[in-house]
């Protein structure tokens, strides 16, 4: 892992388990999201439309057997859905932007349930302008929601009702490849949830397509 991103990571974990730096830890995750945001934003400028579609390491294990363009859809439906569905109850960002028909995106889910070349597919259709709009405008309803928590709600669990509600929108995929996202998010206190989707999991990600474009500029 990038050693500033763990860095940064790493002092969240912290600070965010104390009521005295909570704020604090809040202010650390935001730097650390607008660094991953630039590189997210980086390649848009360094790389070319097909370059997006590009998937170099189909048959490796790891998160870089995907696509760049799959990695971005990837992080922010996840995002999407846990900020807005699970832990604010409001409409996500996907649906009250329009965002499936602006996109052009032929599903509505995570995406969990692709493989291989169907990552690829899957990318090519994608309008990127419109993913990226989309990204900008999750990251901003998110920070939005985080800074309305207070610390005390940290310890505060998914409820039943948001995890049939969850179910109901069918924004999680079946496929065994993905249904065990839902018990997983669940299964998590909000601050857990701050743990994992809104900054680990973009590291990984972004790492991970990092390597996918050392690999194809090479």
């Amino acid at each position: 892992m990038n050693k500033e991103w763990s860095e940064l990571n790493k002092s969240i974990q912290t600070q965010i388990k104390k009521k005295d730096t909570y704020a604090e830890g809040i202010n650390t995750l935001f730097e650390l999201r607008n660094e991953l945001m630039r590189v997210l934003l980086s390649f848009k400028s360094d790389l070319i439309r097909e370059d997006f579609n590009a998937i170099p390491f189909v048959n490796a294990n790891g998160y870089h057997c995907k696509t760049i363009a799959y990695s971005i859809w990837h992080i922010f439906r996840i995002e999407d859905i846990v900020a807005h569905t699970l832990i604010n109850e409001t409409e996500q960002v996907f649906f009250s932007g329009n965002y499936r028909r602006r996109i052009n995106s032929p599903i509505i889910t995570t995406g969990n349930e692709l493989v291989k070349y169907q990552i690829a597919d899957f990318s090519k259709q994608l309008n990127l302008e419109e993913l990226y709009s989309y990204i900008l405008e999750v990251k901003e309803s998110t920070e939005k929601i985080i800074c309305g928590l207070s610390y005390d709600m940290l310890k505060m669990k998914i409820s039943e009702e948001r995890k049939e509600c969850l179910k109901s929108l069918n924004v999680v995929s079946g496929d065994e490849n993905a249904i065990w996202l839902i018990d997983y998010w669940c299964g998590k206190d909000i601050r857990g949830l701050i743990q994992m989707p809104f900054s680990r999991h973009w590291i990984m990600h972004i790492e991970a397509s990092l390597r996918i474009k050392d690999k194809i500029l090479k």
